[in-house]
């Protein structure tokens, strides 16, 4: 689902032959029809049908012209210009048959061309696939990535960065998620080097860090297909390790959203970095959860709705009415949780001096998830 991979020719144009002119249509069509009027001959004269034989050799010279990246039009023009040749030479009774042996021929003609099409599709995306696989877990020498990037519209030795979009539910290549993003991404920005992807059942776009303007279309379009789903988006970094960095941010933003009930639309990973930074000494972190909120757990019902109480009473900017609204308390029950809270631990919710170190044992709770995991 990569933009900006060059489509195959359906004719080969402006190659040089021996002779130094340009290689036409019928050069390249001409060394594929070897033995096609014998065929016809053979059929028309007795009004029998291919023979097994015949039809395989035929397979076989389709399946040639396909790797020779000649389209099947211009085969089927041929095909159908030679049988014209060959009825010409006929008596008019064998003439009754040519139209019945050139169906034959050119059916087994196209099934081989198809065939060998086919195939070279299913290897050009196993090929990005493996190719995708190695950008996004930085396996493979970041020079080779480098090298085979090129083939699918990047060039790593400028800076990327990675939009990451998941849905409620996982997407794969095919998917009309995927078609409807790409088709709006090709509409806006056309011929520019974005490679657009999934992976582990989400969307992934990666584009240049000097056009931020395509991620955020990514972001919106991302969102809007996937009915409402969540899109991250990592810092730009520089070289083939950049991208794996990007993405990593990208997946680190959605996981800490899920964790932090973050729930806007489009999460940017270079407002998330306090988080990390709280986390960076897990053990500081969780004796600072274990000895200012350990003490909750002494009340009735345990830490989980004073937990609760102080999430919602910071999250709406320490407005006790507006954070009784949302847990759908009274402002006097919300009072007396408060109060309770700073008799247990020590700390006043509502004092600016205490409400700091409250608040960031409140965060190390949720990203620790305590109380449901023991410290």
């Amino acid at each position: 689902m990569a933009l900006l991979i060059p489509a195959r020719q359906e004719r080969v144009e402006g190659v040089s032959g021996e002779a130094g002119g340009a290689v036409t249509e019928q050069d390249t069509t001409v060394d594929h029809l070897e033995g096609f009027a014998e065929i016809l001959t053979g059929v028309c004269a007795t009004g029998r049908r291919l023979t097994r034989e015949e039809r395989a050799a035929l397979r076989s010279r389709g399946d040639r012209a396909a790797k020779a990246g000649i389209g099947l039009r211009a085969l089927v023009r041929a095909h159908l210009s030679a049988a014209q040749h060959v009825a010409s030479g006929l008596s008019r009774g064998a003439a009754e048959h040519l139209l019945s042996a050139v169906e034959q021929a050119v059916d087994a003609f196209a099934e081989g061309h198809e065939l060998a099409q086919h195939l070279a599709v299913r290897q050009e995306e196993a090929h990005r696939r493996e190719f995708i696989d190695d950008l996004l877990h930085g396996r493979s020498g970041l020079g080779l990535i480098a090298e085979r990037a090129e083939r699918f519209g990047l060039l790593l030795s400028h800076a990327h960065a990675v939009a990451v979009a998941q849905g409620r539910e996982s997407y794969g290549d095919g998917y009309e998620v995927i078609r409807t993003v790409e088709a709006s991404l090709a509409a806006r920005f056309g011929n520019r080097r974005i490679l657009l992807t999934t992976k582990d059942g989400r969307l992934i776009c990666i584009a240049p860090a000097d056009e931020p303007e395509v991620l955020a279309h990514f972001a919106k379009q991302a969102y809007a297909a996937t009915d409402g789903g969540q899109v991250a988006v990592g810092r730009p970094h520089p070289g083939p390790g950049g991208v794996v960095h990007s993405y990593e941010e990208a997946l680190n933003a959605l996981e800490l959203a899920a964790r932090m009930d973050l729930n806007e639309p489009v999460l940017y990973a270079a407002d998330l970095l306090v988080y990390p930074v709280l986390t960076r000494d897990r053990q500081a972190m969780a004796d600072l959860v274990r000895t200012v909120l350990g003490p909750l757990q002494e009340a009735r019902g345990g830490a989980g709705p004073l937990l609760e109480t102080l999430t919602a009473y910071f999250d709406t900017g320490c407005v006790s009415a507006q954070a009784a609204r949302q847990l759908s308390l009274s402002v006097r029950a919300m009072t007396y949780r408060l109060a309770r809270i700073h008799r247990l631990t020590g700390s006043d919710p509502t004092d600016p001096v205490q409400r700091y170190t409250l608040q960031t044992a409140v965060i190390g709770a949720r990203l620790l998830d305590w109380p449901t995991q023991p410290l």
